[in-house]
């Protein structure tokens, strides 16, 4: 007889322990399968954005992650050797996020933090365990693997979510395509120490006319990780590339008196931007690499597949606990598509802008851009263009079938959009927001305006609606451009799915019955 379980994870790298601890968070049986033999041990992606801050914080790891990384505080920007600017990192998001900086965590030690907190609540990884096939009915998913001492063994779950990397084997049983293109560029990774000059508190950002180079500092002395690309006319085979290759790289368009050693870890590789025909199919869908990969510009890789698992672990728990209607789980591939085709498009431009070789890039790149970078910086609302973008806190959900926008033509926010950061009484809205639910969030101007609505929102699905109430504040008004009262409720990701001057509990259940396709 085959095993059984609710949720078959494929892959335990970021993404997929992401979805393992979400449905931990929910209660949901699963079973990780993975081939390699442990976390790993490389380096990797190191940029870990303020959203994914902020879905660490709901499972009390924020802290820990942000103790064992090294916060983005300055960046310099440097052409032909010589410092052209200095830029302040450490708070472009400030006041929009409790984590307003990138932080520099390697995957590793990401994967670890997750990790320890899936076998923490009692639960493991398969490990030394490859998938070799699967097949789907109406009702179920059954996956054959083969283990660490060659036996194969069937598993059967309700579902099955690939997160099985670019190569993933789940893509390509369900025959999906993964459209785009490849960088004719190889790209270099080195994670070792460097001395030179510089203090080790910046990114340092190398600008040249043809290729890309920067030094991200990571927790330790004198640690670095490098990137950078090679020119488009290098025409080596990246698994060709030796490192001493990679070292006279570094140091030719650095122009710099450094010295690399204690290489912990390096790659080549060339980077292609694609992205899958559909997250799901059936009862089977994708997550991370196995949907969508892109350039590393931005460090949105690693966020990314975070966010997949946690758009999709809290659909799949209301399916299995709640009974939600298949409605509800096609949301996943809307919300998450959608994104997808965005980030590719986003990752781009910014590649361009910093390995650009068209002339006009260039000069820009090296005569302009230094010369204003720090001015613009320093403009509150070019920095709340810029950060939301690249922490992904401006990710939103408008064009969903789960945002309702029948009232939110009053407010500057809309339903789709995650709840904006406020501070309550000094603390963060979020701090009210970690439980596994919907939220209904209720800013009554005149105390007790909301009192009874409140204890019967309450009484009505305490195991599904979590009520606050709270005494909109200056900063509130001006984050929602309202001054009149209103109500909020938050899927359970914290996405706005209606607002509303007006709310009430009709409108609140309407919502969970049609919208989110919950029965009573």
């Amino acid at each position: 007889m085959p095993l059984t379980t609710e949720v078959i994870i494929v892959g335990a790298g970021p993404t997929g322990l992401s979805l393992a601890a979400q449905l931990v968070r929910y209660g949901i049986d699963f079973q990780v399968i993975e081939k390699n033999d442990g976390v790993t041990p490389f380096s990797k992606a190191i940029g870990v954005h303020a959203r994914t801050l902020e879905i660490y914080e709901q499972m009390d790891l924020a802290q820990r992650a942000v103790s064992e990384g090294a916060i983005a505080g300055r960046g310099r920007l440097l052409v032909n050797g010589e410092v052209q600017a200095e830029i302040d990192l450490s708070n472009l998001g400030e006041g929009l996020s409790t984590y307003p900086y990138m932080l520099l965590l390697e995957q590793s030690k990401n994967e670890k933090l997750l990790y320890d907190y899936v076998t923490s609540h009692g639960r493991d990884v398969q490990w030394q365990t490859e998938l070799t096939d699967f097949s789907q009915t109406n009702t179920s998913v059954t996956a054959q693997y083969k283990t660490a001492t060659g036996n194969v063994e069937t598993v059967e779950g309700k579902f099955l979510v690939g997160c099985d990397g670019a190569k993933s084997l789940v893509r390509h049983n369900l025959g999906l395509t993964f459209s785009g293109s490849t960088f004719e560029r190889i790209f270099y990774v080195a994670d070792c120490q460097v001395d030179w000059k510089f203090s080790h508190d910046a990114v340092h950002i190398c600008l040249s006319k043809d290729t890309l180079l920067l030094f991200f500092p990571l927790k330790g002395e004198k640690r670095y990780r490098i990137v950078g690309t090679f020119p488009e006319q290098y025409s080596k085979e990246e698994g060709d590339i030796l490192y001493e290759e990679i070292e006279a790289e570094i140091k030719e368009h650095a122009k710099l008196e450094l010295d690399i050693h204690d290489v912990q870890w390096f790659s080549t590789y060339k980077v292609h931007t694609r992205h899958v025909s559909s997250f799901s199919l059936g009862r089977c869908y994708l997550a991370g690499d196995a949907a969508h990969i892109h350039s590393p510009a931005g460090a949105q890789g690693m966020n990314t597949g975070i966010q997949d698992a946690y758009n999709l672990a809290w659909k799949i728990a209301m399916q299995l606990r709640r009974g939600a209607a298949d409605s509800l789980l096609r949301s996943y591939n809307e919300e998450r598509l959608e994104n997808a085709k965005n980030l590719l498009e986003t990752t781009d431009r910014l590649f361009q802008f910093g390995a650009g070789d068209e002339w006009p890039l260039a000069f820009l790149r090296t005569n302009v851009f230094p010369s204003v970078a720090r001015f613009i910086l320093s403009i509150d609302a070019i920095k709340k263009f810029i950060f939301p973008r690249l922490s992904q806190i401006g990710i939103n959900y408008r064009h969903s079938s789960l945002s309702q926008h029948t009232d939110d033509e009053h407010f500057a926010v809309k339903a789709g959009d995650r709840m904006p950061y406020v501070l309550i009484d000094g603390t963060s809205i979020y701090d009210r927001l970690r439980e596994p639910k919907f939220h209904v969030v209720l800013f009554e101007k005149t105390n007790g305006e909301f009192q009874q609505l409140a204890e019967e929102m309450k009484n009505a699905r305490p195991d599904l609606v979590d009520v606050n109430t709270i005494a909109p504040s200056a900063p509130i008004g001006e984050v929602f451009e309202t001054e009149k009262s209103f109500g909020v409720l938050l899927r359970p990701d914290n996405y706005i799915g209606l607002i509303s001057p007006e709310i009430s509990l009709e409108k609140v259940n309407s919502y969970l019955r049609q919208t989110a396709a919950l029965p009573e």
